[in-house]
């Protein structure tokens, strides 16, 4: 579109093509510079598009549905799972185990955030990009919980001086609160909570303290907890509860 000049009223295309699910706003921007939207048939060269509503827009060819209301899942993703659509070692991912987990008028979903390959525990899953961008953002500060068993020797001091943070190899990892379980032996499980999320924060932070951890369960992300659900399970939270946590994240600021 040669007029890039935005309409007075309406929402960004990108951040409407996200509430749709059609994926993330950085990723839709992607895809505009690609070409792949157009509107009227015409190709959009610009995310800087405010629309009243996704009528006449496509997606590689094919039309876009109106966005649904968010919905919101809870998964317990076993270990052994990629957390991706596909992966190009042919390793099984969490939409295998997803067919069967999730009602059938599910549609699309996209997960908030991700959990490695070996680590366990809750996976949420929404078809919204805008909510799942907010819960991924470092300041949302929604509290992330994950249980840890670790073989080697620390102290709850050791553990406590993380509530001031850490460095490691040039990156900092923010408050984090953890607390060592009662036990004896080598064998221990620590939980721990923390707000960034960065790539393998758990496994680096306590591998820094001389731990080797041999199993990873995330329990919790913000009010959402994983508590009896089965492995391989999906559970939709109630849209009450998705709507009220909506309401948080706007009064921080995140959608």
């Amino acid at each position: 579109m040669a007029d890039n000049r935005l309409p007075e009223e309406g929402d960004r295309i990108a951040k409407l093509l996200a509430r749709a699910g059609v994926a993330s706003r950085r990723e839709i921007e992607r895809m505009i510079a690609d070409g792949r939207i157009a509107i009227d048939g015409k190709v959009l060269d610009t995310p800087a598009v405010k629309l009243a509503n996704l009528n006449g827009v496509t997606v590689d060819g094919k039309a876009v549905g109106r966005a649904e209301a968010a919905r919101l899942f809870a998964f317990h993703k076993p270990s052994g799972l990629i957390t991706a659509e596909r992966d190009p070692r042919g390793r099984p991912t969490i939409y295998t185990a997803l067919r069967n987990a999730l009602p059938r008028d599910a549609g699309r979903v996209i997960p908030v955030g991700r959990l490695d390959f070996t680590t366990e525990g809750l996976l949420m899953l929404t078809n919204d990009g805008e909510l799942k961008r907010a819960m991924e953002l470092p300041s949302s500060g929604i509290p992330r919980t994950y249980r840890a068993r670790a073989f080697g020797d620390v102290t709850q001091a050791q553990l406590d001086e993380l509530i001031e943070g850490v460095e490691i190899d040039g990156i900092r990892y923010g408050r984090i609160e953890a607390d060592l379980e009662r036990g004896s032996g080598k064998n221990r499980w620590v939980e721990m909570t923390l707000t960034e999320g960065k790539n393998r924060e758990v496994r680096r932070v306590l591998e820094h303290l001389g731990l080797q951890v041999n199993r990873l369960l995330r329990t919790a992300y913000g009010p959402f907890e994983l508590a009896d659900l089965p492995r391989g399970q999906a559970v939709e939270i109630r849209q009450a509860d998705v709507e009220r946590f909506r309401k948080q994240l706007r009064r921080g600021g995140q959608l």
